[in-house]
C-alpha cells in the first residue's frame, strides 16, 4: 500500500525512511496499474541478488553509496546519480555503505 505521506505535501525523501541496522527497508510512495515508485534504506553490506524485473526502472540514489550491477557491469551511484535498468536486464543491489534510494518502475 502506498504512503500518503507527499499527496499535496513536499518532503524531504531521506526523512521519509529510516535505515535499520542489518537490514533492507522499503516503502511505497505511489502504487498505480502504470508504475510504483518505492524508496529503499539498505544498511551497509545489504544486498538484492541477481533478479530481472519485466519493466524499465530508474534507480536515483539519494544518500551514501550503492552498487548497482547490470548485465555484470558495476555502477557505483553516489546521492543524485541515477541509472536506468532496462526491462528483463539481469541486475543486483550491493550497499557499499549505508544508502537511501528511490526505485521508479514504469508498466508497459
Amino acid at each position: 500500500m502506498a504512503t500518503n505521506e507527499l499527496y499535496g505535501q513536499s518532503a524531504r525523501l531521506v526523512d521519509l525512511i529510516i535505515i535499520q541496522p542489518g537490514a533492507v527497508v522499503s516503502k511505497t510512495l505511489i502504487e498505480r496499474p502504470t508504475g510504483t515508485v518505492t524508496l529503499f534504506a539498505f544498511d551497509k553490506g545489504q544486498k538484492l541478488s541477481e533478479h530481472t524485473a519485466p519493466f524499465d526502472a530508474l534507480v536515483t540514489s539519494l544518500q551514501g553509496s550503492v552498487d548497482i550491477i547490470l548485465d555484470g557491469v558495476h555502477h557505483i551511484l553516489a546521492a543524485g546519480d541515477a541509472i536506468v535498468m532496462p526491462a528483463g536486464a539481469i541486475h543486483a543491489v550491493d550497499a557499499l555503505e549505508p544508502c537511501i534510494w528511490l526505485l521508479t518502475m514504469i508498466r508497459s
